[in-house]
């Protein structure tokens, strides 16, 4: 019904930017939330940035300050501006989507494949 695909991971170096995006389609035309993901090896999937239904954003502290998350209507797409990255900031990073019924309790319904993201020192 809905679909994610992620674009725009690669490698960069410390202290570059990535511009990485989520493109939805489907059945998006009712109000949703949506999320961007990561998750390296040994650690716990993490939310490090979320759009709520009512617009508000919410980032997390690791990537507060360099992370920003804008949603393009036109083009159905939540972006992530990702900049000065560090190495720690190397994962694979997933878009997620959620419906009002499991966006109050940060819950997903749909997922993205996931991008990789490697930032060398």
């Amino acid at each position: 019904q809905v679909q994610l695909v992620e674009s725009g991971g690669g490698s960069v170096q410390a202290g570059g930017s990535l511009w990485l995006s989520c493109a939805a389609s489907g059945n998006t035309a009712s109000r949703y939330c949506m999320a961007w993901f990561r998750q390296a090896p040994g650690r716990e999937r993490e939310r490090i940035a979320s759009l709520q239904t009512l617009g508000h954003i919410t980032y997390a502290d690791s990537v507060k300050g360099r992370f920003y998350l804008s949603k393009d209507k036109a083009k159905n797409t939540l972006d992530l501006q990702m900049n000065s990255l560090k190495p720690e900031d190397t994962a694979k990073y997933y878009c997620a989507l959620g419906y009002p019924w499991s966006c109050s309790r940060y819950e997903y319904d749909y997922w993205g494949q996931g991008t990789q993201v490697t930032v060398s020192s």
